[in-house]
């Protein structure tokens, strides 16, 4: 069931663009937080928006075109493939509505400056995310090192080793061009994290990308060290190959929060070594999708026990080192080490729509509006050229002022 409508606060009353992942992830967040009512969406896909239509009383669509002629939809949530990003939230703000928008931002820096370019005519509202900036214990990080309780930041080390490249995916989502790769999907969340913590333009990119499975064949794997004007720098590891689980280094809390059997180790590689060929796997895909026959509903699955994460982080300050974990903040110094603990959240991704509502209602600046996510893609897409032409890459497009 829905949670209780607070109806002395504006509700933001939002359409789904895309069904997909994306969606059913927020989905719990939507559900649970009275700022947001769910009113229409649009999505390919019949089973997904007879779902939709049954399970909220909305109206839904084939096309997003569609659904930004709905007068009553006043925010989009951008959630369809990467390739589509641009073409659909310049459509929806050039149709007068506020955005939510799944990161990346887009796959180009040209599509980047066509969204800004057409939020900015319409004066409309914007905010890109998720992206694991938003979660509680990487901001609470980031309030450390602004205090000076530890002096100035100087390094930071992220690092993350997941299945990704092993869950089933669509064929776009391994064809690096149109937005497939980890870099695009997670070194947006590194990327994020970083600049936030660091709290400085970067300067330049250095980076190494791996793309070891033939028949993947995208980049499953990259390191990449991020130079920041205030002197600091960044050094970024992933693997999405699904050997090591860096869970592990977390207690065996996942992603999203949730508690995680260390025995599910390469699961994901075992099911998908069962499925002969990309369009199988594509149709395995939507079948786990919001509609499918094997779709979880997200209301069915057990709330978070800890804070979204996305790996190790370690902050090196002049005083201190700080990390980040699904239950707080491991503060290391010369007098010991303690942890700064913080509990789950009582509606995941909560700061999401904390920035989107306070953008729109309040007229607030968003801290992850389309600058800030374009600056996150100059990031990745100079990953991508560094690795290929092996050498440091210059970033143009990090002053957000």
């Amino acid at each position: 069931m829905n949670a209780p409508r607070d109806t002395t606060r504006k509700q933001l009353k939002l359409g789904v663009a895309g069904l997909g992942r994306a969606f059913t992830i927020m989905l719990p967040t939507f559900v649970a937080d009275c700022r947001v009512e769910l009113v229409a969406a649009a999505d390919p896909n019949d089973a997904a928006r007879e779902r939709f239509a049954s399970e909220f009383g909305a109206e839904t669509y084939a096309s997003v075109a569609d659904l930004c002629r709905n007068p009553d939809v006043e925010v989009v949530y951008i959630a369809t493939p990467h390739e589509l990003h641009a073409e659909h939230a310049v459509l929806a703000a050039q149709s007068g509505k506020h955005l939510l928008i799944e990161k990346p931002l887009a796959i180009s820096i040209d599509e980047c400056r066509r969204i800004d370019d057409s939020v900015r005519k319409a004066g409309v509202a914007a905010v890109v995310g998720h992206s694991h900036s938003f979660d509680r214990p990487i901001r609470y990080t980031r309030e450390l090192i602004a205090s000076g309780r530890f002096g100035r930041i100087r390094m930071i080390t992220a690092m993350n080793y997941t299945d990704f490249l092993y869950r089933p995916r669509r064929p776009a989502e391994l064809d690096t061009r149109q937005g497939g790769g980890v870099v695009f999907s997670q070194a947006a969340h590194h990327v994020d994290i970083v600049r936030l913590l660091a709290d400085s333009p970067a300067k330049s990119v250095r980076a190494a990308l791996g793309a070891w499975d033939r028949d993947r064949p995208t980049e499953g794997a990259y390191s990449a060290l991020l130079q920041f004007e205030n002197g600091a720098y960044a050094s970024m590891s992933y693997s999405g190959y699904g050997h090591f689980d860096s869970d592990e280094l977390c207690g065996w809390v996942g992603e999203l929060g949730q508690r995680k059997e260390s025995n599910m180790h390469g699961s994901t590689r075992r099911a998908l070594a069962k499925l002969s060929d990309l369009s199988v796997e594509a149709d395995f895909k939507a079948a786990r999708n919001y509609g499918g026959a094997q779709y979880v509903d997200a209301k069915q699955t057990k709330p978070p026990v800890a804070n979204e994460h996305f790996g190790m982080v370690v902050v090196s300050c002049e005083h201190a080192d700080l990390r980040p974990l699904p239950s707080g903040i491991m503060v290391y110094t010369d007098d010991g080490a303690h942890l700064e603990s913080l509990g789950a959240p009582a509606v995941p991704r909560g700061a999401v729509i904390d920035e989107l509502y306070e953008a729109i209602v309040l007229g607030r600046a968003a801290v992850h509006d389309v600058r800030w996510a374009t600056a996150t893609l100059e990031v990745c897409v100079g990953m991508l050229r560094s690795g290929r032409e092996q050498r440091e890459i210059t970033l143009v497009h990090q002053q957000l002022d």
